[in-house]
């Protein structure tokens, strides 16, 4: 995939208009528009489905550049709550609904849609030239076929509050094991109540556990051989139990966000995807929040070499029943190119496609911690896919997310909810 280089289009002082959850559902239950593609030989408005789009400094960054390199396109978000958007997206597509552009939030809900043929064909431009720089790319092939572009690649890593570390008097987190992290935890816990300060939090996506498990032991979450996530469990439940962590049961029925975790001082440590970089960046620099963070490696196994964590690729497709469907392949190649590439490393987002030059602007970005362990931290030894692509993800994801919060609740031992992952995938896959 060759990068467009398109011409620079004067920026419009425009307000955007984020279109509302009621919007995206109400298309859905009114036949999803006028039906067949539209004329694209004028000027175009281009709907894209995004989520939490206030919160989401890519987002925007990537839609006023492409307004820039193509004045005659203005870009109207589908604004959709984060915690709704697969289900949301799902019944979107599911009654012909004409977005053009559907963010592909994670690979998972990429292979549902894919295999339901739902999405316009990319293979064309996914094998072309300059195409091999996109990580992540691989993780979109199906039958040997591709129907997203990735332009983001996170990777998980460890952010620390080194005021809270600087306070308890310990050394920052580096080169630790889990069990090492698990002692960390418990010294970096203060108080009780509503003043309490955890030593980390673990938010409620299973990936917490699965995906860490899969990715430092080598093991494959389709299998339906899951004797591999029974460490990983008990670091889990041990920060939880131990009081060092929110328990899972309450940051579910509170809905704890992690960013107002981090961001407020409750947590001294936080295993999540470089995503976030992006989201505390603009929180300093609003003002919103003075906590003064850091990076780490995710922590490893005893006797690990090297740093292995685990990552997924974010991307855009075009929707089969898209309006604009010229229009919506000019941006998921635009947004998967280098000038896409440029816009989201300028708001501290991790593009899918890599060179030194983008690795360097994003190190230097103005408020990045500069410090040797923050830097060993953006360049792990290996990156893991969150999740393997299969016609079998969507189910066995559906089957592990239910085992994983028996477990965490307590409702099931590790040993009855691993074997009861087992069964029920076995029934599925086999």
């Amino acid at each position: 995939m060759t990068p467009n280089k398109l011409r620079p289009g004067n920026r419009r002082g425009r307000l955007r208009r984020g279109l509302a959850l009621l919007a995206a559902v109400s298309l859905v239950a009114t036949g999803c528009g006028s039906g067949g593609p539209a004329d694209e030989s004028g000027p175009v408005t281009l709907t894209v489905s995004v989520w939490n789009l206030q919160g989401t400094p890519e987002f925007k960054a990537l839609f006023d550049a492409f307004e820039r390199a193509h004045p005659e396109v203005t870009v109207e978000p589908v604004d959709i709550l984060a915690d709704d958007y697969a289900e949301k997206v799902t019944t979107m597509l599911a009654g012909g609904d004409e977005t053009d552009v559907i963010t592909m939030k994670n690979v998972t809900d990429y292979a549902r849609y894919a295999g339901r043929g739902q999405l316009a064909d990319l293979t064309d431009t996914a094998r072309g030239e300059g195409s091999a720089a996109l990580a992540g790319l691989d993780a979109f092939a199906v039958d040997g076929k591709f129907f997203a572009l990735p332009y983001r690649h996170d990777f998980w890593v460890l952010y620390y509050n080194k005021g809270l570390f600087d306070r308890a008097g310990v050394p920052y987190p580096e080169d630790l094991t889990w069990d090492q992290y698990t002692e960390l935890a418990r010294k970096l816990t203060r108080g009780d109540g509503a003043g309490k300060v955890h030593g980390t939090y673990h938010h409620t996506w299973r990936s917490v556990v699965h995906a860490i498990a899969a990715a430092q032991t080598g093991g494959d979450q389709i299998t339906g051989d899951f004797e591999f996530f029974a460490d990983q469990y008990r670091t889990a439940l041990d920060v939880q139990e131990s009081g060092a962590a929110l328990d899972f049961g309450t940051a579910t029925s509170q809905q704890a966000g992690y960013r107002t975790v981090f961001e407020t001082g409750t947590a001294a440590m936080m295993p999540m995807g470089t995503w976030y970089v992006a989201g505390i960046l603009k929180a300093k620099a609003e003002g919103a929040t003075d906590v003064e963070w850091g990076l780490a490696p995710l922590p490893q196994r005893p006797g690990a070499s090297g740093v292995t964590t685990f990552g997924s690729p974010t991307a855009f497709a075009v929707n089969k029943n898209a309006r604009h469907t010229a229009t919506a392949r000019k941006f998921v190649e635009f947004a998967a190119g280098e000038e896409g590439a440029e816009a989201i490393t300028g708001v501290g987002v991790v593009p899918a496609l890599q060179s030194p030059e983008i690795t360097r602007r994003y190190a230097a970005l103005e408020g990045m911690p500069t410090d040797p362990l923050s830097a060993k931290a953006l360049v792990p030894d290996e990156i893991a896919l969150e999740m393997p692509v299969s016609e079998h993800t969507s189910d066995v994801d559906t089957i592990l997310k239910e085992e994983h919060q028996l477990i965490m609740v307590g409702d099931k031992s590790v040993e009855d909810g691993i074997r009861s992952m087992r069964d029920r995938v076995h029934d599925v896959v086999d």
